[in-house]
């Protein structure tokens, strides 16, 4: 079944009481990390349809800086599932660290972000919904780009459309990069979109946020909004929504600015 993402946005806030209705994510501590540390420790979370290995451009860079630095694999199954994932990669840290999020990993950070070593957020063409929300109402009064098409299986699984996948996905990607990603797609559990958030870390930590200005994916004005709504520092770059893997390079530059600044900033909403 084919539908675009505006149709499935909706179609989940239908069901986002039923969804809510079922058990709350569990909570971490919510202080944060000390202010005597320094940040030397990196969490990137990944979003749908990509796993970790997206992110070895980043991960190579930032490890060159000297940051130890942990790939999260979410298995996509609910938010629950995935905000356990991110914090049992956290209890393994061994001080204060940020925490980085691109697009459904925008939303897993925002739950598990007030986990005590987390520092400060960065959100990389990421979705960022406050406590009360659902990743689907994010969508609401925006219009999303026709490239990026998802196919819903039987299952309740979404694949994004093969034959779209690099114009909606991965347009300013090479082919190679581009086939790889289309081909190692993790299907996202559809219904995800549709739990509520029991929290908002950036209501409590300070945030970056990296905008790609050819995502597909999103609508840019979304993008614009959510970062203004969270008091993030903001850096734009031409990039499609793989921006995590062609544009390697900028994110790990935000990630560090971050890393430097966390104990500096204060939220700014």
């Amino acid at each position: 079944m084919r539908r675009t993402l505006t149709n499935i946005a909706a179609g989940l806030l239908a069901a986002a009481s039923a969804v809510s209705a079922g058990p709350a994510v569990a909570r971490g501590a919510t202080e944060p990390a000390s202010k005597a540390a320094a940040v030397r420790n990196v969490v990137l979370v990944h979003g749908a349809f990509a796993d970790g290995s997206g992110w070895r451009g980043v991960y190579n860079d930032l490890t060159e800086r000297g940051y130890r630095v942990t790939v999260v694999q979410n298995p996509l199954t609910s938010l629950a599932d995935d905000v356990a994932a991110t914090r049992r990669a956290l209890d393994r840290q061994d001080g204060p660290a940020i925490l980085v999020g691109h697009s459904w990993g925008g939303t897993v950070i925002t739950e598990a972000g007030e986990h005590h070593l987390v520092a400060g957020l960065v959100y990389v063409a990421a979705l960022s919904p406050d406590a009360g929300e659902t990743t689907a109402q994010q969508y609401d009064g925006y219009t999303n780009p026709p490239e990026f098409v998802i196919e819903t299986a039987a299952d309740g699984f979404g694949y994004i459309k093969p034959d779209g996948f690099k114009a909606g996905f991965a347009g300013d990607a090479n082919n190679a990069d581009a086939a790889f990603l289309r081909d190692s797609q993790v299907p996202i559990r559809m219904s995800a979109f549709g739990e509520k958030l029991t929290t908002a870390a950036w209501r409590s930590r300070p945030s970056w946020a990296v905008i790609a200005t050819d995502d597909k994916a999103f609508d840019q004005r979304m993008l614009d909004a959510m970062a203004k709504r969270i008091g993030a520092r903001v850096t734009k770059v031409k990039a499609s929504h793989a921006v995590f893997l062609t544009q390697h390079e900028i994110v790990a530059d935000v990630i560090d600015a971050a890393a430097r600044g966390a104990f500096a900033t204060t939220p700014s909403r």
